[in-house]
């Protein structure tokens, strides 16, 4: 019998090398409900054998996709956990959701703490913590919208967030740095002018993100954040790699503002009437 407190929704794509660990660190006595956007791989092979309810969805974006798995997959019980196919939620976590969350009325939203992996070497230091996500859910009180950076999702701010004290364990990257670098070109064009999104709540981080703009001040900052300012060296060898890729993402971020700006003042040049050219 499924306990009916907890559904657990793991978005996928082509997640056959990342689902089986994902799926292991899940209770068995929770549902689990794949949404999937297209996969080509075993990832749905995988998810059946599990047991898992899979659904499709072509994909609309974070938030959207969200929205579709808490309206349109037969979701029943009252809090919805999102989990991503590359992370994986200590059992300490939901047993914290069962003994201080599942019945309360004072929460909508609980904001949780990640902790990043790096070719399987977790960041102690680098990325700048605590990093939180909107993950655990009241599915009758919350909305998914987009958030400021144009490809993240946050929630409205009409919902009461709470904070968990116990990080989930985000395995983003293992050494394939041509994929990476090819999915964060299609991200930083979305994020070439970062649009706060009305009604929605903001992070420290994201406020301060708007606040900085788009210069190539940026840049350079990004690194002095990760690996001085917040002590990436102690990371080793991880942490200068983390510091690199992401100010790497901020610079393609920057070229795309720029190359989208000096576009905008080129004004067309006015074409001669026919006659005229002709007679030249």
């Amino acid at each position: 019998m499924k306990n009916r407190l907890l559904t657990v929704v793991i978005l996928t794509k082509n997640e056959e090398d990342n689902l089986p660990r994902c799926l292991d660190g899940i209770p068995r006595r929770y549902l689990i409900v794949i949404v999937d956007s297209g996969s080509t791989d075993r990832t749905i092979a995988i998810a059946k054998q599990r047991g898992c309810m899979v659904y499709h969805n072509p994909w609309p974006g974070f938030a959207e996709q969200r929205n579709f798995a808490l309206q349109h997959c037969n979701v029943r019980s009252r809090w919805v956990l999102f989990v991503d196919a590359d992370e994986v939620y200590p059992v300490k976590f939901y047993n914290w959701f069962e003994s201080q969350i599942a019945g309360s009325d004072s929460t909508d939203v609980v904001m949780v703490p990640s902790i990043l992996y790096l070719r399987g070497k977790p960041l102690k230091y680098a990325p700048g913590y605590p990093i939180y996500h909107p993950r655990l859910v009241r599915r009758d009180t919350v909305k998914f919208v987009t958030n400021h950076t144009g490809h993240g999702e946050a929630v409205t701010d009409t919902c009461r967030c709470s904070y968990s004290p116990i990080a989930y364990d985000h395995y983003f990257y293992h050494g394939e740095i041509i994929e990476w670098m090819h999915k964060h070109v299609g991200k930083a064009a979305q994020e070439v002018q970062l649009r706060p999104t009305a009604g929605a709540v903001m992070t420290a981080r994201g406020r301060m993100s708007v606040w900085l703009g788009r210069s190539a001040f940026r840049i350079f900052a990004r690194f002095l954040y990760h690996f001085v300012l917040r002590r990436g060296f102690l990371d080793g060898a991880a942490g200068l790699e983390f510091a690199l890729m992401f100010t790497w993402y901020e610079a393609t971020i920057y070229l795309q503002a720029k190359v989208k700006r000096d576009r905008s003042q080129v004004l067309p040049v006015e074409a001669e009437p026919c006659s005229k050219a002709i007679q030249k």
